[in-house]
Order: C-alpha cells, then structure tokens, then sequence
C-alpha cells in the first residue's frame, strides 16, 4: 500500500517536510517513490505538485492526517470528492 506522508529535512530546529508517495513499510527517510510536494511549516509555504498527487490518489494511495490537513489548507480538494478513511 502507498501512502503520501511527511519526510524530514533540513537542520536542527530548522525542519522542511517533502511530501512523498512512499510505501507504507518503508521507514520516514526511506526511499520513496515520488516527491509530491513541498511544506515548510517555519515559513508556512506549501508548493505542491498536483497533478502527481492526483495520480496517487486516484491509484488508492493514502494521505495521512498531517498531510491531508495540509492539502486541506491549500484547497486542494475544494472541487474533489476524496475523503481520508
């Protein structure tokens, strides 16, 4: 089962988080297999990549909380019908 969840980057006290489309038994920084996104919660920017995204999802891939309230945030599914389960 694929997932899209947060990986971490960046420094000490300094952290940046890719969206990933990643397999649910990989570990966080394990290899994944698309980025997706981009979220910088110090900044509060967020640059996604949708049509990767839709993709997935389309495909049965899960987001997890953190990452469905933050496509959430950016009204990515304003005009969708997909619901976390």
């Amino acid at each position: 089962m694929v997932k899209l969840r947060l990986k971490r980057c960046g420094r000490k006290q300094q952290a940046v988080y890719r969206i990933v489309a990643i397999d649910v038994r990989s570990r966080r920084e394990g290899r994944d297999l698309q980025k997706v996104g981009f979220y910088d919660p110090i900044k509060n920017q967020t640059s996604l990549n949708v049509p990767a995204i839709l993709y997935f999802l389309e495909k049965g891939a899960q987001p997890t909380r953190t990452v469905y309230d933050i496509l959430r945030k950016a009204e990515f599914f304003k005009d969708k019908e997909i619901t976390l389960s």
